[in-house]
């Protein structure tokens, strides 16, 4: 799997740091995860469906809300609506840079913010729900207490989970809105409810007002013995497990597929890790690029000449294989070996100063092809497309856009 280091504005236009999961393989949807209230992006629960559900096929983008986890902007001057905003942002963000968000998943108060938000987004085919309140005013009952405080001086300073955060009027008067309350009736998408009976952050009468309020096709599951937080690691494998089997039953078309299987259009941008890594998208596949610790980088995928070596390489195998194919020919195991190197032009007798590329490649056979096969191997090999694309002149257009103009 890969994870991506990403960002974008948020509802105050401060950024918001999020983290992309991606699958090694296809992907089958893009879904995106809202973490519970004053949590961040990297609690463990968090961390460990979205793993969990990448290895199953899903890319999951997990974010911190505005002023939470790393995430710029003031909590203080946040409320319920600008997390569902900061939501939306998420979903435009991930549309114009990967792939529509077709599964959102809310965790406690995130969960009424999927719950909000699903109907203003016409890509989103499903919403899951884990551990969320019917309405958004339970979440009051986490800072009770200071309450007469904020009614009366505008804010107070509450602790929550051992850290401090100042609560403001706005704050408390948008939680008393009837955020949920038309919502998920007109939800309109399919529904998964996980909640566990023991909860004591948020009861178990919520997961029954929200399923009561929801139109088919609905479903519950009980997380018997989970705590809210998930904190259990096999609470939080069962949840991924529960909704890629359960989201498996709205299956969309493979995120990427090109026609008759061609990658003709490659899609390179950079991750935000490191100097140098960048994200190679062709079609379903997704690749990283980089370069070298040695030279700045973090080495975590070829080098662009790396990925050079590594086409001739392959172009190389597949020729061979297929003209063994042709002539009838049971080759013996194989590798090809590409290296690349800048050497100087005249001593490869070119009649010119300066240096040019050099590939180096060697075929070696496990065990000896016999002299028929052995003496054609080179002729072959150089036939492939692409060793023949880099002995030519090539002729590379350029043009510079900007999207949406």
């Amino acid at each position: 799997m890969q994870s991506l280091k990403v960002e974008f504005p948020g509802s105050s236009g401060d950024p918001l740091a999020a983290r992309l999961e991606l699958p090694s393989g296809p992907i089958r949807s893009y879904a995106i995860f809202a973490h519970c209230f004053t949590c961040s992006k990297d609690l463990f629960a968090s961390r460990r469906i979205a793993s969990e559900l990448a290895m199953r096929g899903i890319a999951v983008l997990r974010f911190d809300f505005t002023g939470l986890g790393a995430s710029g902007g003031e909590f203080a001057n946040s409320n319920f609506s600008s997390n569902v905003e900061d939501l939306r942002r998420a979903a435009q963000y991930l549309a114009s840079h990967f792939g529509p968000a077709e599964l959102l998943i809310g965790h406690s108060l995130g969960g009424a913010a999927v719950l909000a938000v699903a109907t203003d987004l016409p890509e989103v085919r499903a919403v899951v729900t884990i551990g969320a309140p019917a309405d958004t005013e339970h979440v009051i009952h986490n800072f009770s207490t200071h309450v007469p405080a904020i009614e009366s001086h505008g804010e107070a300073a509450v602790e929550l989970a051992g850290r401090r955060f100042t609560i403001q009027r706005q704050f408390l008067d948008d939680l008393r809105q009837p955020h949920l309350e038309a919502k998920i009736p007109d939800l309109g998408r399919p529904l998964l409810v996980l909640h566990a009976p023991g909860d004591r952050i948020v009861g178990i009468e919520n997961a029954k007002r929200i399923f009561e309020a929801a139109s088919h096709p609905k479903s519950f599951i009980s997380l018997d013995g989970a705590d809210h937080l998930l904190t259990r690691h096999e609470d939080a494998i069962f949840v991924a497990e529960v909704i890629s089997a359960w989201f498996g039953k709205y299956p969309s078309k493979p995120m990427g597929a090109e026609p008759a299987g061609h990658h003709d259009r490659i899609l390179v941008r950079a991750s935000g890790e490191g100097r140098f890594q960048q994200v190679v998208e062709a079609g379903r596949h997704r690749l990283l690029a980089d370069e070298p610790e040695s030279y700045g980088g973090l080495d975590s995928g070829l080098s662009p000449y790396g990925f050079v070596s590594a086409g001739l390489g392959a172009c190389t195998s597949m020729t061979l294989q297929l003209y063994a194919e042709r002539k009838g020919w049971q080759l013996p195991p194989f590798t090809v070996e590409v290296r690349h190197a800048k050497v100087h032009a005249d001593d490869r007798g070119e009649g010119r100063s300066g240096k040019i590329d050099q590939f180096e490649r060697r075929i070696t056979f496990e065990t000896d092809p016999g002299p028929a096969v052995t003496d054609k191997i080179a002729e072959i090999a150089d036939k492939c497309p692409v060793h023949r694309t880099l002995e030519a002149r090539s002729h590379i257009l350029t043009k510079v856009e900007t999207a949406n103009a």
